[in-house]
Parts: C-alpha cells; sequence; structure tokens
C-alpha cells in the first residue's frame, strides 16, 4: 500500500487505538510491567533475553502517551548508550501512538547515567552545598595519580615496610565510598593484606580528600557520594525529588548501597519509582555493586512493590535455558524464575572433556572452523572466561591458525598516553587549580621537571589569580621559549573570546609537536587525537565535553595490536563480565572447573553465589550452540611464569551429576580404539641391567 493510501487510516485512528495496537506486540508480563499505573512501587524482574529494553522502553513512551510530561521523567542507566538507545526506542513508540510524521518525538532531557545525572545536579545545586559549580572530575587513571601524589607528600612512600601502591589505596578507598561500609571491615574483608595499614590509610584518605577540595576537583566516586550526601538534607531531597514525577533505573541488580540510598531519598514512598534488573545477573561486587538492593527493595517502602517477572526468553533456544535455568536454581536467596521459549532447537548444550589448557585450545578452534563452515560467521561466535589470563593458551593456538579476533578488555582511551596529555591540557585551562592537569602538561615541555612543575603549581595555588602566575613565571633558561609558547596557548584558551571548539583545535596545534618528539607511532596517536576533536565538535562547551568524556568515555584506541578491520570477520573473545548485556550464536566457555569457576579466591558465601551467577550469565549468552568446556589440568593463573606449575580439577560444582545429565558429553581426543596384540620381540638393550651397573 502507498504512503498516501494508508495516511487516511492512520489519521481515523485514535491515540486510544494506536496504544493498543503498539501495546499487542507485547507478551501479557512486559504488557502488566508497561502498563502498571498503581501507587506502589514497580519491580520487574527480567530474565536473561526477556525483552528487558523494549519493556522499559514501552514503560517510557506509556507513560508519555498517558500525560506524562518527558521533562519530569527520570531515566537511570548504566551508560550513555544505553540512555540513548532508551531515549531512541521510547520516542519511536511515541511518535506512533501520537501519530506524529514530521516532528521529532519527544525527547527525555533527564535520560543518562548516575554518574552523569548526579554530575549535572551538582553543578546546579552546587552554591547549597558548599561547591564550586566549575568543579572538574577526575577519572580513574587522574584519581589515581593524585591519590599516589598525595601517599608521597605525606611519606608512605618512604616507608621501611611495603606500602599498598596507588591503585590498591584508590580501590580501597572506592570500595568504602561505594558500599558504605567502616574502612575496618572493608580491609578486613576484602583487603586483609592491607589491614594493619589501617591508621594510615584514614591519614592518607584524609588527606586525599583535602586535595581534592584545594584543587576543585570530584572524583568519579565524588558523583554518588555528594549527590548522596545532598540527598539526606530533606529540603533539598524534596527539592530534587520534586523535579521528577517518574524515576526509572536499569539494571537494578548492579546499583550499590549510594546509588539505592540515592533513589529513596527521591521517592521515599515508592511512588512513581521502577526498577528493572535480575538479580540473577548481579555479578560485579568488585565495583561495590551488591544483590541486596534488588532482593531488599520489595519491602524497602511503606506499601509492598509490586513485582512483574519477564520470564519468556527471546534468545537461546529450550536445551540451553534448562541447563542455565537448573544452575540458577541452586542459589541460596533469589526472585524464582523459570525462563522458557518457544524457538526451535539446536541440539543439546555440550560438555566438552579435555586433557588441558592446549587441547582445550585446539579443540576450541576446531570447533569455531566447523561453526564457520556450517554458515556462522566468526563474529556471531564468542568464547569467555572468568579472567582475561585464562584465554593465553587459546590466543596463540588461534594466531597459529590465522583466525582473527577481537579480545575486549584493553588498552581504555583514556589511558592512552598521548589522549590524556591533551585532554590534561584543557582540564588545566578549565580548572587552573587541578594539580594533577598541571603537573602532568607543564612537564611535557623540554627543560622542565617535577621540581619546576612543583614551584608553578604551589604558586598558582596561593595566588588569587592562577592564570596571571603562568604568564608571569620564570622558567629555567633552557625552557624559555618553549614556555613562552606555552603562556600564550595558555591565555588564549583562558580567554573567553574563543567558542567551541576552536580552543580544542588550538590546545592539538600547542600538543601536535610534542606528540612527534615523545612517540615513535606519532602517526598512529594522531589518529586517536584527531577522532577526539571530532567528538569535541558534538559538545556545547569545553566544560560539557570533559564531563561527559571522563564519565562515558571511548572504549578503546589505535594502540591496539594491528591494524583496526584486519579482517572482514573476527572472533570474540571476551571475559565474561564484558559479555554482560551481549549474545552469540555459538558461545564457548574456557575452564569451568572449581578453581577456576568459581575462581579460587571466592571463598564465602556471598562470593559463591556471584561466582555461580557468574557462570549462569555466560550460559545465557549463547542463542543457538553453548559449549562448556573443562579441562582436567590446567596451570594455576598466578604461577603462570613458572611454565610447570599445574593442577588437577574437576567440573564446576555449580553442575551436579544431575544437572550434567542434560549436556551431550564430548570427550576429546577421543579414547584410542583397543590396540591389536603384538607378541613381544627380542629386547634390542637390557635397560633394567645398565641401570643397575651404573651405580657399581
Amino acid at each position: 500500500m502507498s504512503p498516501t493510501a494508508e495516511a487516511p487510516s492512520l489519521a481515523a485512528e485514535t491515540p486510544a487505538q494506536r496504544l493498543a495496537s503498539v501495546l499487542a506486540v507485547l507478551n501479557g508480563e512486559q504488557r502488566a510491567a508497561v502498563t502498571h499505573a498503581g501507587p506502589e512501587p514497580l519491580l520487574v524482574i527480567a530474565g536473561a533475553g526477556s525483552g528487558k529494553t523494549s519493556t522499559l522502553a514501552h514503560r517510557v513512551a506509556h507513560l508519555i502517551a498517558k500525560g506524562a510530561d518527558p521533562q519530569r521523567i527520570l531515566l537511570l542507566t548504566f551508560s550513555r548508550r544505553a540512555a540513548q538507545e532508551m531515549e531512541k526506542r521510547a520516542g519511536q513508540v511515541v511518535a506512533r501512538v501520537l501519530g506524529l510524521r514530521s516532528e521529532a518525538p519527544p525527547a527525555l532531557p533527564w535520560a543518562g547515567t548516575f554518574h552523569g545525572i548526579g554530575a549535572r545536579l551538582l553543578r546546579e545545586h552546587a552554591a547549597q552545598i558548599g561547591l564550586d559549580e566549575n568543579f572538574t572530575i577526575h577519572d580513574r587513571g587522574d584519581a589515581e595519580d593524585l591519590m599516589g601524589l598525595v601517599r608521597h607528600e605525606i611519606g608512605l612512600s618512604a616507608s621501611t615496610r611495603r606500602f599498598p601502591r596507588k591503585g590498591t589505596c584508590l580501590a580501597i578507598y572506592s570500595r568504602c565510598v561505594n558500599t558504605r561500609e567502616p574502612l575496618e571491615d572493608v580491609l578486613k574483608h576484602t583487603f586483609p593484606w592491607c589491614a594493619e595499614w589501617a591508621a594510615e590509610f584514614k591519614r592518607l584518605f584524609g588527606c586525599y580528600v583535602e586535595a581534592k577540595q584545594q584543587q576543585n576537583l570530584l572524583d568519579y566516586d565524588d558523583l554518588l557520594l555528594c549527590w548522596a550526601e545532598m540527598m539526606s538534607e530533606p529540603s533539598l531531597a524534596e527539592l530534587v525529588g520534586s523535579r521528577f514525577d517518574h524515576v526509572l533505573v536499569d539494571e537494578y541488580q548492579d546499583t550499590n548501597r549510594l546509588q539505592a540510598a540515592i533513589l529513596i531519598a527521591l521517592k521515599p514512598d515508592g511512588r512513581g519509582l521502577t526498577v528493572v534488573g535480575d538479580d540473577a545477573q548481579s555479578i560485579y561486587s568488585f565495583r561495590g555493586a551488591t544483590v541486596r538492593n534488588i532482593l531488599d527493595f520489595p519491602g524497602q517502602f511503606s506499601q509492598p512493590a509490586r513485582i512483574v517477572t519477564l520470564e519468556r526468553n527471546y534468545r537461546s533456544t529450550q536445551p540451553i535455558l534448562d541447563v542455565s535455568n537448573a544452575v540458577i536454581a541452586h542459589a541460596a536467596e533469589r526472585h524464582a524464575k523459570t525462563l522458557w521459549t518457544d524457538k526451535p532447537s539446536a541440539g543439546q548444550p555440550q560438555l566438552v572433556l579435555v586433557p588441558d589448557e592446549a587441547q582445550q585450545a585446539s579443540w576450541v578452534c576446531d570447533r569455531i572452523l566447523a561453526h564457520r563452515e556450517g554458515g556462522l560467521a566468526l563474529k556471531s561466535q564468542a568464547v569467555l572466561f572468568r579472567t582475561s589470563s585464562h584465554s593465553a593458551a587459546l590466543e596463540l593456538e588461534l594466531a597459529r591458525r590465522n583466525i582473527p579476533f577481537v579480545k575486549y578488555g584493553g588498552l581504555k582511551f583514556l589511558e592512552a598516553a598521548h589522549v590524556k596529555d591533551l585532554l590534561a591540557v584543557l582540564r588545566f585551562v578549565q580548572n587552573p587549580r587541578g594539580r594533577m592537569a598541571g603537573f602532568r602538561v607543564t612537564q611535557l615541555i623540554p627543560g622542565i621537571g617535577p621540581a619546576t612543575s612543583s614551584r608553578l603549581l604551589d604558586a598558582m595555588g596561593e595566588a588569587a589569580e592562577p592564570a596571571a602566575v603562568v604568564r608571569d613565571f620564570q622558567p629555567p633558561p633552557s625552557a624559555r621559549a618553549e614556555w613562552q609558547r606555552f603562556a600564550d596557548i595558555y591565555a588564549a584558551l583562558r580567554a573567553p573570546v574563543l567558542p567551541w571548539p576552536a580552543d580544542m583545535e588550538l590546545a592539538l596545534r600547542w600538543y601536535l609537536p610534542h606528540l612527534e618528539r615523545l612517540h615513535d607511532d606519532a602517526g598512529v596517536r594522531r589518529g586517536d587525537l584527531e577522532q577526539l576533536a571530532r567528538l569535541a565538535s558534538g559538545y556545547a562547551s569545553r566544560e560539557s565535553f570533559l564531563t561527559e568524556l571522563t564519565l562515558d568515555p571511548p572504549a578503546a584506541t589505535s594502540d591496539r595490536p594491528g591494524p583496526p578491520l584486519l579482517d572482514e570477520d573476527y572472533l570474540i573473545l571476551s571475559t565474561i563480565h564484558s559479555a554482560k548485556g551481549q549474545e552469540w550464536r555459538s558461545v564457548h566457555v574456557l575452564n569451568v572447573v572449581d578453581g577456576c569457576m568459581p575462581a579460587d579466591v571466592a571463598q564465602g558465601a556471598a562470593e559463591l553465589e556471584e561466582e555461580r551467577r557468574l557462570l549462569y550469565v555466560a550460559m545465557t549468552r549463547a542463542r543457538d550452540h553453548l559449549h562448556l568446556v573443562v579441562p582436567h589440568r590446567f596451570y594455576v593463573t598466578q604461577q603462570a611464569a613458572r611454565a610447570d606449575r599445574h593442577v588437577y580439577a574437576g567440573r564446576t560444582r555449580f553442575i551436579d551429576t544431575a544437572d550434567a545429565a542434560r549436556f551431550d558429553h564430548v570427550t576429546w581426543p577421543p579414547p584410542p580404539e583397543r590396540p591389536v596384540f603384538v607378541p613381544p620381540t627380542a629386547a634390542a638393550i637390557d635397560l633394567r641391567n645398565r641401570l643397575r651397573n651404573a651405580w657399581r
């Protein structure tokens, strides 16, 4: 039918009819979640592959179609990409319901990550909570560097006994903040080897907080901590909460205690609050997330939450769901659900028994190539593992067989030295009191070392107008010419006459000669910086660019091994944590043995339960083919450098004998046929006599 013929029928439909038509594509449980209108909070338990994103997008669209103001809807996700996808899909549904054609569907101005929304609210209410609204945000790398600097300044790097390094110090600090647990408890349960340093940690963390305040900085954890502290003031909590009629949260099983406290402060009676998640996929406790948030949610309000469970799976075959259901059914505590599907089966999942890691790598490569010959592109196949080191033998075998692959979990964009350099220039201009950015930038100049940088930054910290110090500073004679060039650029970047992103181009122009001087592969790295400049054009200001890039950085850089797009097709290698939210037609899971899954460091009941959920997440990534590989012997990760240390292990405890019967069992290499009897021949040598004679 032509568009002109279709138009009258569309125009004749009422919004209610169009809404009913849109909802008709959902299953019964999805519709119940989408149309919930009661006063009680809503908890949607969304099983793996059950259409969670579609359900949440349709709920947002349904609220708008029923008259909710998009400006008063707060949508919290765990990545900006997820927020954008949700906004796009909800907008498409709203456009269909309202019969919109030429005009854009309603936008969701308050859709974003917890950290992004937190940064925005903190800037808006900075005056009311004692912050400077022009604060800059440190990413993990910069926060770690600042922790290291403070650690050195207070004398902990000169200890006669080994004090934990800066990365460990930041990890302990971050865990205390996000879990709201006392330092002593965090040290006892998570960092027991650091317990003797409790007093020193308290002094270090106090000085770290003081340094951030002096430099007008917030780190990644502060965005949640300050938001939660702001919401602990009743008047501010009421002010912020009254801005939103509806608060919707995706991936609620991955929230920490700070985030849960923020939500309860936003909607203390639960009215208008919707959270979506799956307790069976809570696998990020190492980041401070707690499964207790989603398990305890129904009883946290004056009226119990309504629970809607999505059990129909649109991803996997029933045999894969059967074994996955069996694994998670043994969980000590959970929201009960049984995933089902009407998708045709492609055979039973496999338990593959192999002698060792080398044979595991060989078998996996054989199956991958067999699947490829059977019509499965390499991109539709994935190999998952508990930790990154578990794929070492496989990577060697893939390279030997010329099978291209991409491994998720490499160098992050903001961790690359050249990217950090250029961003440090912009941060130092944006916040002249930021010592870490200033320390990094000034030492790019030949002739400027740590002592000179410290002298400059000390002067800037004491000056009423820090930027003027740069102009008047006297560097060593060898650095004067380059310093003058930097001072001119710094003054130009501080001038408000430059429209964004022209100042990005100016900063890049200053940095490129240093890039050529410092890096042999400057041409490759320059591509990253040009990409950074292109990204900058999508932001309204330098401040918003620096904030958003820190909160939602790109994934990788050109420093990854080999040129991009080495082949038209490539296999996916990924840790299980990085694979969450993804799916492939065929999935191989390596080292499904005790000691690897669960990891040997998981000793407590809570840790073991999370390891069970990790295996469940890995299994539910598969659409058609699932292979769990069980090597009888494998090398202990911590001793991999001593290539002769190995252990023997059995199948993971998470798959008992009854559950194992649901799998097809494969033993590889296959047992040899019974040998043909050959009569003994005369011995060529008398070995026993030789050995005896050696000691006579």
